[in-house]
């Protein structure tokens, strides 16, 4: 059984990497997605198909469209999702992501610290799984195969 997990999340250190190498030591059938993890390209998608933007705002807005609709996909085909929230970046793609997963009626493992479970408390209670690390969410996908 190969199972679709979709990683979401910030962008800005390796943790799909970590979670991935994990997965591949334990021999898990597993096949990521997540978001566009290169940072300028997601930016500047609005603008490389639809042209330059007047303002930041229209820039945004025309990145964030195909942004989105690319995420609605990524999802739509995933079998569950794994949202990490950290505690160096503001986090609210994460939070849109997990948001779209409960609203899709996707399986989902909310990764918080400790000093984030009071500001995800009501997002945590929807996640089926909350955890505090990146090896306890894989203990989790390593469950789900035996």
């Amino acid at each position: 059984m190969t199972l679709s997990i979709y990683l979401a999340g910030q962008i800005h250190d390796d943790w799909r990497d970590q979670l991935k190498s994990k997965a591949k030591q334990h021999d898990l059938d597993l096949k990521f997605s997540g978001p566009q993890e290169n940072h300028d390209l997601s930016d500047d998608i609005g603008e490389q198909i639809l042209g330059q933007q007047p303002n930041q705002i229209d820039r945004d807005d025309a990145a964030s469209s195909i942004n989105n609709f690319r995420t609605q996909l990524m999802m739509q085909q995933a079998d569950a999702v794994i949202a990490l929230f950290g505690e160096s970046y503001k986090q609210w793609n994460t939070a849109m992501d997990a948001g779209i997963a409960i609203g899709l009626n996707k399986p989902l493992i909310l990764i918080r610290p400790e000093s984030l479970v009071h500001p995800l408390k009501e997002l945590s209670n929807k996640a089926n799984v909350t955890v505090e690390t990146i090896d306890q969410a894989l203990d989790v996908l390593v469950y789900t195969f035996k």
